[in-house]
């Protein structure tokens, strides 16, 4: 452990210096004692604000995690249980499968189970839309298996959430603040945008333009804050750190029951099978559980928002310790290197595996821009369009609310959403169009088309849960 604590500054610079990140902070924890807490690089690149341990960040789906103890500690108080029907609380919540409604439980949605398909709704959030209003337009989507498939979903684990907090009878972020935050003494912990806005010493969130990290456009992430809307610094996960090595327990005194806790870092869906030598992967309620390289049990969890925040935490409770890392700019993969170099050390007391070639290519396939003609030349010889006119016009659809396409400019736009967006459109050939978007759920680059067919226009980006045809007058 010594060994492995007296490596942490070099690795940390090396990895910085590597991918010009402009800020992270880092804390280890070996039982209820903080052994490493440190800031590295700046709070905004191009400035000397620099990050120390105090510095709040953007938690992203680590969020996932310290929310699960928040449900924990009301399984624990018997406001509700793992396997209480989320209709027994949020009667208006709905699948597209009414056997699967009359099933469903909090669980299941903190296991990702449902059936719901990969982060669903994520898009109806960027077009505007707030929490109630995503959740119940989750009841559009097809399902895959109920409790036999693993797609991971921000909003179908807020809807457990949501849930949580109708039976509790509180807010989600003030229940987290009465459950957690203040008995923690997590005074620079909150799962309000505003508040972390407010705070002083904050990071803001970049990302990389023409090589370089620039500060990127603000990520509100109040719509899913459950799964992705808490802000704090090390220093106060750390404290969080400590308490899930005691077992819901924290300098003494007990936080979360500890058999409330066990089921959510125990395995409850199989998020990814055996492959070689590497072992099967399970997610818990709200955590990656696993093992180590030397088969101790761990669990875990990444965040990421693609406008500027990369974090990670894991645990290996059978040596006592647990580290955090927190970035401020788009995933990359740096918080997830980083612990696994440290465990390794911790272990082994070496580095075991390239983890920086490991981990990356992963992250890279993350940031990739969307579209099927990105890359594309654009044809030499387009067929020309029909007059702008034939276009133009109001378009229903019932999961994404109604399309204007309107004539301005001498051009077209899309007019979605209750934003509303407001989405130029490029010709590209015949009845097709192209437009850009660059989003938390489209990275730079992203080049979409809208495909039109008589009284149909089907957007290529809103298509993603196979949903995105529209219907002229619908």
């Amino acid at each position: 452990m010594r060994n492995a604590l007296a490596q942490l500054d070099g690795l940390a610079t090396a990895l910085m210096a590597d991918t010009g990140l402009p800020g992270m902070a880092v804390a280890v924890v070996r039982g209820d004692q903080v052994v490493y807490a440190k800031g590295f690089g700046t709070r905004v690149a191009g400035t000397n604000a620099p990050v120390d341990a105090d510095t709040v960040f953007q938690l992203a789906s680590v969020s996932k995690s310290l929310g699960a103890t928040v449900v924990a500690h009301q399984v624990g108080a018997g406001a509700v249980a793992w396997d209480t029907p989320v209709r027994r609380h949020l009667p208006w919540f709905e699948l597209s499968d009414p056997a699967v409604n009359a099933q469903l439980t909090i669980g299941d949605l903190y296991a990702h189970r449902s059936g719901l398909p990969d982060h669903a709704a994520d898009r109806l959030e960027d077009m505007g839309y707030d929490q109630q209003e995503v959740l119940r337009r989750l009841r559009y989507l097809p399902l895959d298996t109920f409790r036999q498939s693993y797609h991971y979903t921000n909003f179908g684990l807020t809807g457990g959430a949501a849930a949580v907090a109708v039976a509790s009878g509180a807010d989600w972020a003030t229940l987290s603040e009465q459950a957690l935050y203040r008995p923690l003494g997590m005074s620079r912990t909150s799962s309000r945008f505003a508040d972390f806005q407010a705070r002083s010493n904050r990071v803001v969130g970049h990302v990389k333009v023409n090589g370089a990290y620039v500060p990127g456009p603000v990520r509100m992430p109040d719509a899913q804050a459950p799964a992705a809307s808490i802000s704090s610094s090390v220093n106060d996960v750390a404290r969080w750190l400590s308490m899930m090595l005691g077992r819901g327990a924290f300098q003494g005194r007990r936080i979360v029951d500890a058999d409330a806790l066990a089921p959510a870092v125990s395995p409850q869906a199989l998020s990814s099978p055996a492959s070689g030598e590497r072992p099967a992967g399970h997610y818990g309620y709200g955590f990656n559980v696993g093992t180590t390289a030397v088969g101790l049990p761990s669990f875990s969890h990444s965040g990421g928002f693609l406008l500027g925040t990369g974090t990670a935490f894991m645990v290996v409770p059978a040596t006592g310790v647990g580290i955090v890392a927190l970035t401020n700019a788009s995933p990359i993969g740096v918080p997830e290197i980083l612990g696994l170099q440290f465990f390794d050390l911790v272990q082994f007391g070496a580095i075991q595996r390239p983890w920086k070639q490991i981990v990356t290519p992963a992250f890279d396939a993350m940031s990739a821009p969307e579209g099927s003609l990105v890359g594309m030349p654009r044809p030499a010889q387009p067929r020309p369009p029909q007059s702008l006119s034939a276009y133009a016009g109001t378009y229903g659809n019932a999961y994404h609310g109604p399309l204007q396409v309107v004539q301005e400019a001498g051009g077209l736009t899309l007019v979605l959403g209750p934003a509303p967006l407001r989405i130029p459109l490029t010709h590209w050939d015949g009845d097709v169009f192209t437009f850009t978007l660059f989003n938390e759920n489209a990275a730079p680059g992203t080049l979409s088309k809208a495909s039109f067919a008589g009284d149909r226009v089907t957007l290529e980006y809103y298509d993603h849960e196979k949903l995105g045809t529209f219907q002229r007058g619908g």
